[in-house]
């Protein structure tokens, strides 16, 4: 397959700015990277006409002329000091990335004894044997060519380890704030280890402070050992001039728990890349998502549940609400192995267009090659219930309060997925603002609206 110039410019990008990125890694990542730079010298990155990647073409805005965030913001501290953006009433430790680089603010607090957060730069030097063990075993290079350009470009993110037999009693904030004064291109790696018998919540929070347009590539690795538990969100609310491209890979060893959701409030486009590989027997993964759109604001959400094993369940939820000329695409995959016998696995997506210039594209799928399995899947595609607007309207209730209620109704299902009580009130209170057409996205955050998906495509062009 021969690459194209776009594929090379990134090339030339790696190798003039090579030493630079080697020096700020361990052995480790580097001999990773290695692979990586042969995979994309190979393939690039994945063309419109890759069935993975058909109804969400990313190579407009993946451009080598791009400012790359090598390093960080000479004024990270004033955009932490200035951003509030914890959850209401959230007891957690805090830390925060800036453009894809860690930030030691100081404000994380005292973690319990054993349990080690921070930058993935320094703590991969620190902890070779985890690294040896985990890094790049879930994200393949060879597979995805987004995934090389990460593996290539990638300097920090956020490195989290749970020992055996500990308990992140607080939830786990991320903060990943994007801002600069000139358009750029982030690549964030995070990995996440939870060892047996250990416990974690950890929440990303993905938030602009500034209008310049940004494109991010990010990949997490997280590892749920025998026994362990990880209760994962993902909380995207980003002004409608970023391009985020997230990879979220996890691997589950027997007896684990893994809770993983995914809530898209505001974007301009996001791919989601959801893999799980369910590894041992009696292991557990749930995972749900939702995504509320407008404008011309676009989500694809892609996930992959490896039943490699057998005794093993899994449950699958995303619910889409979408307005005005805003488009989705969903594809869900389940792979059941021929000796994954007695496997129960059920997938839904349900979506809900409020105009006639909303589309969604949306394909469930299972592969099964056992026989005694409980699965399915199934998708939904409709408008607001008239027999319920009728109902509602009957009764005295005005018809902006009658679809607020009926689109909230909708939307419940997921939020109460939620295991964080405070987090599940901040989820419940962006979505009725986001049904109600107030952009507020946080505080800090730019004014939605600044910067269209439209325009952004007209550039791109």
């Amino acid at each position: 397959m021969n690459i194209s110039e776009q594929d090379i410019g990134f090339i030339k990008l790696f190798d003039s700015n090579r030493s630079f990125i080697e020096e700020h890694a361990s052995p480790v990542v580097n001999a990773e990277r290695e692979k990586a730079y042969a995979a994309f010298s190979a393939k690039g990155m994945p063309r419109p006409k890759a069935e993975a990647y058909k109804y969400t073409n990313l190579l407009p805005w993946f451009k080598a002329e791009h400012t790359q965030a090598f390093s960080l913001n000479g004024e990270w501290e004033r955009v932490v000091e200035s951003f509030q953006c914890n959850v209401n009433e959230l007891d957690s430790y805090t830390i925060y990335t800036v453009n894809g680089r860690y930030c030691d603010s100081g404000k994380n607090g005292t973690l319990p004894e054993g349990i080690v957060v921070g930058s993935f730069a320094k703590l991969s030097k620190e902890y070779p044997e985890l690294m040896e063990k985990h890094y790049g075993s879930l994200a393949d290079v060879e597979s995805d060519g987004f995934v090389s350009l990460n593996s290539m470009f990638a300097i920090d993110g956020v490195f989290v380890y749970v020992p055996k037999n500990k308990i992140l009693e607080k939830p786990l904030q991320i903060i990943n704030i994007l801002s600069g004064d000139r358009d750029l291109m982030i690549n964030q790696r995070n990995l996440i280890v939870v060892e047996e018998n250990a416990q974690a919540r950890v929440l990303f929070c993905d938030h602009t402070a500034s209008n310049m347009r940004f494109v991010v590539n990010s990949v997490t690795e997280g590892f749920v050992a025998e026994s362990g538990m990880l209760d994962f969100y993902n909380l995207q609310n980003q002004h409608n001039g970023t391009v985020m491209l997230g990879g979220y890979y996890f691997d589950q060893e027997s007896r684990s728990l893994l809770n993983a959701n995914y809530f898209t409030l505001h974007t301009g486009i996001t791919r989601n890349n959801i893999y799980a590989r369910l590894n041992g027997a009696k292991a557990e993964n749930h995972v749900s998502g939702l995504y509320v759109i407008d404008k011309n604001q676009h989500v694809d959400n892609f996930t992959f549940i490896d039943h490699a094993v057998a005794d093993c369940e899994s449950n699958e939820l995303f619910k889409g609400v979408m307005d005005d000329a805003s488009t989705g695409a969903f594809t869900g995959r389940i792979m059941v192995a021929p000796d994954a016998q007695r496997t129960n696995a059920y997938q839904s997506n349900n979506n809900l267009l409020l105009t006639n210039s909303a589309k969604i594209n949306t394909r469930p799928q299972l592969e099964i090659y056992a026989d005694d399995v409980k699965c399915s899947h199934g998708a939904t595609v409709g408008q607001l219930d008239e027999e319920a607007m009728f109902y509602l309207r009957a009764r005295g209730i005005s018809k902006e309060e009658a679809n607020i209620l009926l689109m909230f109704a909708f939307a419940y299902q997921v939020i109460e997925k939620i295991n964080v009580p405070a987090l599940k009130d901040q989820i419940r209170e962006l979505v009725e603002k986001r049904f109600r057409g107030e952009l507020d996205k946080c505080d800090s955050c730019v004014v939605c609206g600044q910067i269209g998906v439209q325009q952004l495509q007209t550039e791109s062009r």
